[in-house]
């Protein structure tokens, strides 16, 4: 009996040893490089970006498959830097020996990084960038967030369709705020309006007087104004104020950029009024939005406001989250890619989002929204919705 007893002990730790080998064989770390702007004129944004990243990971843990466990490496690219940017990226693929990147929120940084990302078959899951060219350098680039077209066409439509004759742009001198220019000045020319004038801002620049007066004394119906979000455009409401373009008539519209959800509580009334093409608002009534920002205030409190870039970066994470269980954490870039362009999600916090498997980028509503009052409180309220656009650039401009 005394023998039959220690055998089976010996065979059961055996067995035990067995498992706990498998187990750890299966167990696999896959690294994700997150390069973001947490310094420098865009480190709200890299914030917001960052803030929706660790939201994810925290509370879906238990969707990864059994051994898998995913590892972020974050670094930061200074908000301005290419150089800087492409350097991290070439860093986390060589060294740490990451299976994808992610982040970015500046278009010349994104830029940058997206021929290494050809060169070693690396997916890059851009939650920014919105420069609208990006995704043709390279095939291993998909894009969550959303161009800059997508949202200054439309926008040029509407205020053409509003009456105005006589735009003006008014846009931060790099890649989005070009694109932004473009975008209204098509869609404006398109709907019968006349464009009387342009000025560009220096991407980190605060001293908008001068360009303010520049537009009073043009005198146009309307005038487009694209910033990168943050407290640049608090900066650019206050002196728009401050110069008295309240009372002369001139109507402000722009991308959502200037009036992120985040940033409106510092901006006073200024913004009351102003019309603007985004993908997302705090204030939109959708079962998916009111549980995401039920988990958003859960982890970080009613102080910290969640915004378009949030969501972005949720929706990053969902869509890696997903690859990684249709392939149960064994993927190379193609396979990955090929997830990737034939993404879709019903239930975004924005609305229904997919990709398109042309492009790769995203194709998602675009909602024209008012800074209204509600509950005491300025808010983004959505008034009218063009379903699932698609990047009118890349329609306007097929590859050669």
């Amino acid at each position: 009996m005394r023998h039959t007893s220690i055998r089976g002990r010996l065979l059961v730790g055996a067995a035990l040893a067995m498992t706990l080998t498998a187990t750890a064989a299966s167990a696999q770390t896959i690294k994700i490089g997150l390069i973001l702007s947490y310094t420098g004129f865009l480190a709200q944004a890299g914030d917001s970006i960052d803030k929706a990243v660790a939201l994810y990971v925290k509370t879906h843990a238990a969707d990864l498959p059994p051994g898998v466990k995913i590892e972020l490496i974050r670094r930061d690219d200074t908000s301005d830097a290419p150089d800087v940017g492409k350097r991290l990226a070439q860093e986390l693929v060589t060294r740490e020996h990451v299976q994808l990147l992610a982040g970015v929120v500046s278009s010349p940084i994104a830029a940058a990084i997206a021929p290494l990302t050809a060169e070693a078959k690396i997916p890059f899951v851009i939650m920014n960038a919105a420069g609208t060219a990006i995704p043709r350098i390279s095939p291993y680039v998909v894009r969550f967030s959303f161009t800059l077209w997508q949202e200054g066409y439309p926008m040029g439509q509407w205020a053409a369709k509003q009456g105005w004759k006589r735009g003006y742009t008014a846009t931060s001198d790099y890649i989005p705020g070009h694109d932004a220019e473009d975008a209204f000045t098509k869609g404006f020319t398109d709907g019968g309006g006349t464009m009387i004038g342009t000025v560009r801002f220096p991407p980190a620049g605060t001293d908008f007087a001068p360009y303010i007066q520049r537009i009073k004394d043009a005198k146009p119906d309307t005038v487009f104004v694209f910033l990168p979000g943050g407290k640049q455009t608090t900066s650019f409401m206050k002196t728009w104020t401050d110069a008295g373009m309240n009372a002369t008539g001139i109507k402000l519209v722009s991308t959502q950029d200037l009036v992120t959800d985040d940033e409106l509580p510092n901006m006073g009334e200024a913004p009351l009024g102003i019309v603007s093409a985004g993908n997302y608002s705090v204030a939109a009534k959708r079962p998916q939005n009111d549980a995401f920002l039920a988990a958003w205030r859960k982890e970080y409190g009613d102080k910290v406001i969640a915004n378009y870039m949030s969501v972005a970066g949720y929706d990053g994470m969902n869509a890696i989250y997903a690859m990684i269980k249709e392939t149960k954490g064994k993927f190379d870039g193609d396979q990955a890619m090929a997830f990737f362009k034939n993404y879709k999600d019903a239930n975004s916090p924005r609305g229904p989002i997919a990709i398109d498997p042309a492009t790769r980028d995203i194709v998602q509503n675009i909602y024209i929204r008012k800074v209204e009052k509600q509950n005491g409180e300025m808010a983004n309220v959505e008034f009218d919705t063009i379903p699932q656009v698609k990047d009118p650039w890349k329609e306007l401009n097929p590859p050669k």
